[in-house]
Formats: C-alpha cells, structure tokens, sequence
C-alpha cells in the first residue's frame, strides 16, 4: 500500500546492481509515483566528495546518463513495474538547490544510508528543506558498483550481481567492452 503520492529515490547506478534494484523496489512500495534520481548525471558537475573519496573520477563513473537510464528502466520493467509508474530524471545532488528544476517539490525523499556519506546525502536534501524519510540503514551493501567494474575490467563473472534485463543492456553497450581496457 503506498504510503506517499510520489517519491524520490536517487543513486549513480554505475552500474545498477541487485542492492540498487532492492532501494528502487522499496521505494516504489512506498508510493503511488516514483521518480528515479541519476546523480552525476554529466561528467561535467561531478565533484570530489571527502565523505566519498573516488566517486569523482572517470573511472568510477564510466556510465553516461542515457546508459544509466536504460539501466534503471530495465531493472523497474524488469521487476514488474509500469513505466507508468516511475519517471527518471537527472539528479544534481551536488548541487541541492537544483534539485527544484528536476523533481517535484511535495515529493518525499527516500533515502538509505549505510556510511558517513549516506549521512551527508541526507543532511543536504533536509538542508535546503525536501522532506526525507530514512528507509534504512545498515552497514554492509549487498554489492557495489566498484565490485561489479573490476570484474568486468578482469573479464570475471558479474552477470550474478546485475537485475537480468540490466545484465542485458550492458552487454550491449560498448562502454560495458571499454571497462577491460581501464583501470578501476
């Protein structure tokens, strides 16, 4: 049953992994209408973050936008729900008071939180005054997308740790062939 008319979920999704797709679900259980937040939406306005020191470079976001939206699109269809459902938007995060351009202002924030950075995310959203409610907080990730990049540099499996249909839009991109030849 939802809880909220419409709600906020956001992350880098480089790429969407099975943690990122449980938070997409969860949010999603929590609302009628689910907007999808991309951070780092261009590699232009990424900055260096000292609560999360590497989420700046290149190699850590070798995903563009549009591939990060068919990601999420896949994962959400995948998963059975209608596009209907959820919009996906560019997330500025670094840059809370541009949020307002990008998503609506009666919506709540929902946000998980596993270390100091998770932390700071919040403190922002509150900080230039969006409602945010906590979904959880924990300490151990079910997997991160640094894991899922250095297996695929290294050509091991990682197929186990990607949504299916997100499993398939990466093996089509060629940004997916690329990652072998960068260091992660």
């Amino acid at each position: 049953m939802a809880v909220y008319p419409i709600a906020v979920v956001h992350g880098r999704f480089q790429p969407l992994h099975v943690g990122h797709l449980e938070y997409l679900l969860a949010g999603k259980a929590a609302c009628a209408e689910l907007i999808v937040g991309i951070t780092n939406p261009d590699s232009d306005a990424v900055v260096e973050e000292p609560t999360q020191p590497g989420r700046h470079r290149p190699e850590a976001n070798p995903f563009t936008f549009y591939e990060r939206q068919l990601m999420v699109d896949a994962a959400l269809v995948g998963a059975g729900v209608p596009r209907s459902r959820f919009r996906i938007v560019p997330f500025p995060h670094s840059t809370p008071r541009l949020l307002r351009f990008y998503v609506p202002p009666d919506a709540v924030h929902l946000i998980t939180i596993y270390d100091a950075w998770g932390e700071e995310k919040l403190r922002r959203l509150t900080a230039e005054g969006l409602r945010c409610e906590v979904l959880w907080r924990r300490r151990k990730k079910v997997t991160s997308g640094t894991e899922i990049r250095r297996r695929m540099a290294g050509g091991e499996d990682w197929q186990d740790l990607v949504p299916a249909g997100v499993a398939a839009v990466l093996k089509g991109l060629s940004t997916t062939r690329n990652l072998r030849s960068t260091h992660v």
